[in-house]
């Protein structure tokens, strides 16, 4: 079953309904649309799974209902430069579970999605489980995060001021991060900063006694990037601040879990054949 919905700010989002509607609900906010023909080949270039979306859907229906929507999409074809904060993405998410008819759900986010399923996860008592994906729980990187996007949205600015056209397309081996173009639309670059501008004052260490719900962390082994004087200069090691809090999260009650493989980085490690091994044994566990 699939339905538009439409969101506070009147946009409207496709989302979906696939399993059994009387076994637990999954949320997943990251199920984006396959692709085909160039563009799959070009996302398969990059490491990507061009049928991301449906492989997840697939994979997690046999056992659970799964709602599912590609909201990093929806945010680039409807930039919310000013106002996308925390709060205004939770409005969104309940807004979806809401007209889907869900009222307790399961949450599984990557990056900056994880980074919203604990941010949603102490705004509501709707969550039953909380799966977060490629973002550390405690002493997240957030300042680096608002670093490097405040440079992206500039660079964007920057590009569009002097460019009619985007850049050609460059294959992962040739390109030269410090030297890449950000030719997205500075809207949709800006309101990555205005979500990061919006934790300031959040402090991750203060709320761990809020959460009460099974949750699970994981990341990459490879899982750092050293951005260059371009993107400020600034390190997001995402698996190194798990690992160096492996134990006191276990201690305070998550599950913690580092994948290891060659080449297991950002990318990588957010791909379907990576996640689903980890996040179904550990919800069947965890939901029954």
């Amino acid at each position: 079953m699939t339905k538009t919905v439409r969101l506070n700010n009147h946009s409207e989002i496709e989302a979906g309904l696939a399993g059994d509607p009387k076994n637990k609900t999954i949320m997943l906010p990251i199920a984006k649309k396959s692709a085909t023909g160039e563009e799959a080949e070009i996302l398969k270039q990059w490491g990507v799974d061009p049928e991301l979306g449906k492989r997840f859907v697939d994979g997690l229906s046999g056992q659970f209902q799964v709602l599912y929507f590609d909201y990093e999409g929806h945010l680039f074809q409807h930039p919310e430069p000013d106002r996308l904060t925390a709060d205004h993405i939770a409005c969104d998410l309940l807004q979806i579970a809401d007209e889907m008819g869900i009222r307790s759900f399961s949450y599984y986010g990557y990056s900056w999605l994880g980074l919203i399923g604990l941010q949603l996860a102490l705004r509501t008592d709707r969550l039953e489980s909380l799966i977060m994906g490629g973002f550390p729980p405690y002493e997240g990187p957030y300042e680096e995060m608002r670093i490097v996007t405040e440079k992206t949205y500039r660079l964007a600015e920057m590009f569009h001021a002097d460019h009619a056209a985007s850049e050609p397309y460059q294959s992962p081996e040739e390109t030269d991060w410090d030297q890449i173009e950000v030719s997205m639309d500075p809207r949709s670059a800006k309101q990555f900063l205005t979500l990061y501008r919006s934790f300031s004052g959040f402090d991750d260490r203060l709320i761990q006694g809020e959460l009460k719900i099974p949750r699970l962390a994981f990341a990459g082994e490879e899982d750092t990037i050293v951005y260059g004087e371009r993107f400020g200069n600034v390190t997001v090691d995402m698996a190194g601040l798990i690992k160096k809090n492996r134990t006191y999260l276990e201690m305070l009650g998550w599950n913690i879990e580092i994948l290891q493989g060659k080449g297991m980085d950002h990318t990588k490690a957010m791909q379907p054949a990576a996640v689903l091994p980890l996040i179904t044994p550990w919800l069947m566990r965890n939901l029954k």
